[in-house]
């Protein structure tokens, strides 16, 4: 006879999960995220007012986020809901499912490479957790700051070299913020004092970059880990090129465009 527990989700606990079976006062669902332990989603929790069809709202095989609303530890029943899960609920989840999956998969990498054993590696992901949220955001960090920075891990020489060899080939999630600049100048010289302006603002910071786009038009874009990183270096840049035009009589104007964030491999 097994003694072993089965570890259950807690209640108000968003969860990713799998319908199984549907029928017309409900449907079944496996929780993806705990050893797919099934449970319900009540015809009344799928989505608000009255429902003809549980069938236009979810199907067979689909993935839903879901909140855990009640759980029976006793009976083994957990009861779920869709309609109150939030989009921003659900955005977090899937982003947090993303993470788990490709950290998951990199680890596969590291252990194939590394040729550790299902104990090396699981010892290694207990190491992780005790300083990283995930797996990713740990390969990230390294792919960023280099394997030092995680020495208090006490990696062995041969998986940390594994490590830096696979971080050093993420493509690093970024953010970038632009605007479009209008720079003019009456002087005699002006093309030549505008040019300055901007390739000393090029020469400090790497993350920032201005292209050209036909008189008086530059674009000046930052790159970034985060939006909040990127607003902090884009307001002093702004300001520094402003005041020297102002200085040399010259006009300045920024006006911001969408800003967008790059896709995390």
């Amino acid at each position: 006879m097994s003694t072993e527990i089965q570890e259950m989700p807690e209640q108000g606990e968003i969860v990713l999960a799998t319908i199984t079976k549907v029928m017309d006062h409900g449907a079944y669902v496996t929780l993806d995220e705990y050893d797919d332990i099934q449970g319900f989603l009540h015809i009344s929790e799928i989505a608000p007012g009255w429902i003809r069809s549980v069938n236009r709202f979810v199907r067979d095989g689909e993935k839903k986020v879901l909140l855990v609303k009640k759980i029976n530890s006793q009976r083994g029943d957990i009861d779920l809901s869709l309609k109150q899960v939030s989009k921003d609920q659900k955005k977090q989840k899937l982003k947090e499912v993303k993470k788990f999956e490709k950290g998951k998969t990199i680890l596969q990498n590291v252990q194939e490479k590394a040729k550790l054993t299902d104990e090396e590696v699981e010892k290694l992901e207990d190491s992780i957790y005790s300083k990283f949220d995930s797996v990713y955001d740990a390969f990230i960090s390294i792919g960023r700051n280099g394997i030092e920075s995680v020495k208090e891990l006490k990696l062995a020489k041969k998986t940390a070299t594994v490590i830096e060899e696979i971080c050093s080939k993420i493509k690093l999630p970024s953010v970038e913020i632009r605007g479009i600049m209008e720079v003019t100048s009456t002087r005699s010289d002006g093309v030549e004092i505008i040019k300055k302006i901007l390739l000393d603002v090029l020469k400090k910071d790497s993350t920032v970059d201005i292209t050209y786009l036909g008189a008086p038009k530059y674009r000046l874009s930052i790159t970034a880990e985060d939006f909040k990183s990127a607003e902090k270096s884009l307001k002093p840049i702004i300001e520094e090129i402003e005041s020297n035009m102002e200085k040399k009589k010259g006009s300045f104007k920024f006006t911001r465009e969408e800003s967008k964030k790059t896709r995390e491999n």
